[in-house]
């Protein structure tokens, strides 16, 4: 089973693609697609589109995985990453593909084991369960990742 995760935000959104056989996680692909903020908002918001439809065609996931949105002081950035997450849910949905998502504090429990783990803890357990040679980076990478494991290992295997 593939999966993607997603990490939303408008100036860089994390993705993380991860194949489950068995109990056995391997990466596929990763990385951080990011947008210039001289862009007007439809503008980084298509583009962000664009990119999560090509991932979807390229890996194929079986399922898609969704930082949930963590509301903290600046109402501003919590609107700017609810529309990211709109059109990636829209990206998955023209797909038929469902959707899971999943808040901070699940994805660090099910990646470290805390939920209170920090950046650098929740990267190194990613680094781990990959089997990668050096930490996962930027940090929208590396959450993108923890999600697509979350999701690998919350979901039971297409029958």
């Amino acid at each position: 089973m593939i999966v993607l995760g997603i990490d939303p935000g408008t100036a860089a959104t994390g993705y993380g693609v991860v194949e489950r056989t068995g109990s056995q996680l391997s990466l596929i692909d990763y990385g951080c697609l990011e947008t210039l903020p001289s862009q007007a908002l439809p503008a980084r918001l298509l583009e962000i589109h664009t990119a999560v439809t090509e991932l979807i065609v390229t890996h194929k996931p079986e399922q898609v995985g969704v930082e949930r949105l963590f509301f903290n002081r600046n109402v501003m950035t919590a609107f700017a990453v609810g529309q990211a997450r709109g059109v990636v849910l829209l990206a998955a949905a023209q797909h038929g593909l469902p959707v899971f998502e999943y808040g901070p504090h699940e994805v660090k429990v099910a990646v470290t084991g805390y939920g209170r783990a920090d950046k650098g803890q929740v990267q190194r357990m990613v680094q781990m369960v990959l089997g990668m040679s050096k930490l996962p980076k930027p940090d929208d990478a590396a959450d993108a990742l923890a999600v697509a494991i979350c999701l690998a290992h919350a979901r039971p295997l297409a029958a």
